[in-house]
């Protein structure tokens, strides 16, 4: 698909995101923007004081090299954690970028009266009112989102999907909504706007893809609480140190205290924590889909039940041949040559499937008599067929056949067959020739390939899959064995959906689902993810926060995987700045007070060269790591679908002891490049 090809094309760095997200990043050294994250806040206002300490010891002939040193990596602490956010944003930019060149100055024809499509008037997009009645022929632009009130027309919604492919849309039924900034490719449509000016559903794609209505999750907002008292919780550490300092004899700098303090406080993940959450929607946008919050890429991640369709989700969403069972003293030959016969006047899917069954499986391949009659398949008659040369052909369902043929009873082995394919899940089709039985067609729902593997990789992430279905109980538990769904909920209403997922809400679970209905509606509105198709209706769309613009139901597992990476990846990230500092105590404890206390040297096991370049070189990585985890945070921690102990051995294998080994070479590397310097 054209976008999401555009999208992946996007590089992790672009040359002029990288040039604007540097301008972004010295504008958000504005401490009215930093006050937001309380980390990075502390952390300037400390480099702030530094540089004055710094410039104070410069005016005054007093040593001030170090302060100023400590003070200008300080400050790239900040700058690379700013950084981090502006690059996110940037990339988001690139693509809200893209999507506004969908968005055109587009001329509308207003109706004056809804009645009569021949009285309009010119009016420009913005200036139309929820409620308005426009008009769009062939080559026009849909000038706002709306819903079709009268006509069908092929819709081009490449601007919005990628998709090239025309879509179908029309009055009623669930293939009603129109989006603005698509086209009419042929025929008409009289549209009823439903979006006021600056709300229309292209508008808020681009709002949120650029951040601008980006609101913190509940799991940030956490994170946030907790980082703010890891940076009460040390700042008042490194005070008390001062009075120990003085009862030892040693006297501490504001720039060394300074230090300390930046290299105690979780920095690394305050500085990508707001990129992270950005990457999170930008990955979505990415597979097409657009979520109205960072929450409900969140709740993805904690979702432990998820509600699928059968019909287009699990199974194909037709039902297709799968077997010729003949009567009693008939061939399967003759029941194929019978059954294509009487299938030429069934134009749906199905019919299309048997005659597909009979040529692939008999090698008999549909060819019409000139003179033959042609009886085409109703759903009134449920019957379909074929008169020609005084012979006829029936095929339909048991009771439509048994009925043309006048009521007489079927032989039991004919009957036997009927209620097998019933027990699996099946739909049987009787066929007849001159008012003899022939035999059986036995038509089921394909289920999708792979889609059993899927589940059971679901089942190992402790996610519990439910397949809704109007089918009746016997069919939907044939198809949910063979699917390999956990439960699964027949003769399903728009009632039966939403009880049971507020019963479900009840247990203390998260629920996600897909829909693209009306009567899909209230149970969208409920559900943690309800996940609308941009095919459906526009109530679908509203309940619903989010679209797939693909209109894709299986997308919803993918979504479920991109909310568990973005947990994933804020969790690992978490660890690996918790674990690093670890490090940076081996590294400046032992500098403060190893003149007071030899006995510390002891400490110093990565052999630093002198207190001044240990307190340095910690604050040089502590800088560098921030710049150096960007792409991991915008690219996200690789997802694997094991259960949750296994992914918290791995994430403290890798990203807990990484944490801890990590700066040590770190560390240890920059100080004897600050040696070799003479800087040390």
């Amino acid at each position: 698909m054209a976008t999401h090809a555009k999208a992946a094309a996007l590089a992790l760095f672009d040359g002029p995101i990288l040039s604007r997200a540097i301008g972004d990043a010295v504008r958000k050294l504005d401490p009215r923007q930093l006050a937001r994250n309380p980390v990075i806040f502390v952390t300037e206002v400390i480099s702030a004081l530094v540089t004055v300490l710094g410039l104070r010891n410069a005016a005054s002939g007093t040593p001030w090299g170090f302060a100023l040193a400590i003070a200008a990596f300080l400050w790239l602490t900040v700058l690379f954690a700013t950084f981090a956010e502006a690059v996110a944003e940037g990339r988001g930019r690139a693509r809200a970028n893209s999507l506004r060149r969908a968005r055109t100055e587009t001329l509308a024809k207003r109706l004056l009266n809804p009645a009569d499509r021949a009285l309009f008037e010119p009016a420009r997009a913005n200036e139309l009112t929820v409620g308005d009645h426009v008009l769009v022929e062939a080559g026009d632009l849909i000038p706002s989102d709306g819903e079709v009130v009268e006509g069908m027309a092929s819709v081009n919604e490449s601007a919005i999907t990628g998709e090239s492919a025309p879509v179908i849309r029309e009055a009623g039924g669930d293939r009603s909504a129109v989006t603005g900034g698509t086209q009419i490719v042929s025929d008409w449509l009289v549209v009823r706007i439903t979006a006021a000016p600056g709300a229309t559903f292209l508008d808020r794609m681009i709002r949120l893809v650029e951040g601008a209505e980006r609101r913190k999750t509940p799991n940030e907002i956490a994170l946030d609480i907790l980082l703010a008292g890891l940076t009460i919780i040390f700042l008042i550490a490194v005070v008390t140190l001062v009075g120990l300092a003085r009862y030892s004899g040693t006297v501490l700098g504001v720039p060394v205290l300074a230090a300390l303090l930046v290299c105690l406080i979780p920095t690394t993940i305050g500085g990508l924590l707001s990129a992270i959450g950005i990457a999170g929607m930008d990955r979505l946008v990415r597979f097409n889909v657009m979520a109205t919050s960072g929450r409900a890429v969140e709740a993805a991640g904690d979702v432990d039940t998820l509600l699928l369709d059968k019909t287009g989700t699990i199974t194909l969403g037709n039902r297709m041949a799968a077997a010729f069972i003949p009567a009693p003293g008939v061939s399967e030959r003759e029941l194929a040559e019978a059954v294509v016969l009487a299938s030429l006047g069934d134009d749906t899917p199905e019919g299309r499937s048997i005659l597909a069954f009979a040529r692939d499986r008999y090698a008999v391949s549909p060819t019409r008599p000139e003179t033959a009659a042609i009886v085409p398949f109703t759903a009134q008659t449920r019957l379909s067929g074929l008169d020609h040369d005084g012979h006829s052909w029936r095929k339909g369902a048991v009771d439509s056949v048994l009925q043309w043929l006048g009521g007489a009873d079927a032989p039991a082995a004919f009957t036997a067959a009927v209620e097998r394919i019933a027990r699996a899940g099946g739909t049987p089709l009787a066929v007849a020739r001159d008012r003899q039985l022939l035999g059986a067609i036995e038509l089921k729902d394909i289920v999708k390939s792979g889609i059993r593997e899927r589940f059971a990789e679901l089942r190992r992430m402790g996610i519990r899959t439910v397949m809704v279905t109007g089918d009746n109980r016997l069919t939907a538990a044939a198809i949910a064995s063979e699917a390999g769904v956990d439960d699964f909920i027949a003769e399903a209403t728009p009632q039966d959906k939403l009880a049971y997922i507020r019963r479900v809400q009840g247990e203390g679970r998260l629920v996600a689902m897909a829909g693209d209905g009306t009567n899909d509606a209230p149970a969208l509105a409920q559900a943690d993810v309800g996940m609308a198709m941009q095919t459906g209706t526009q109530a679908a769309r509203e309940a619903g926060n989010m679209v797939d613009l693909d209109s894709d139901p299986t997308k919803l597992i993918e979504v479920v995987e991109i909310g568990k990476q973005l947990l994933i990846t804020r969790g690992a990230l978490t660890t690996f700045s918790i674990a690093n500092d670890i490090s940076k105590y081996f590294a400046i404890l032992p500098a403060i007070f190893v003149a007071a206390y030899p006995e510390l040297g002891a400490l110093n096991v990565m052999h630093l060269a002198s207190p001044q370049s240990a307190i340095l070189a910690a604050v040089i990585f502590n800088a560098l790591i921030i710049v150096a985890l960007v792409p991991l945070a915008l690219r996200g921690v690789r997802f694997r679908p094991i259960g949750a102990a296994a992914l918290l051995r791995r994430n403290l294998l890798v990203y807990g002891l990484g944490g801890i080994v990590a700066p040590f070479a770190g560390i240890k590397l920059i100080d004897m490049l600050l040696a070799l310097s003479g800087l040390a």
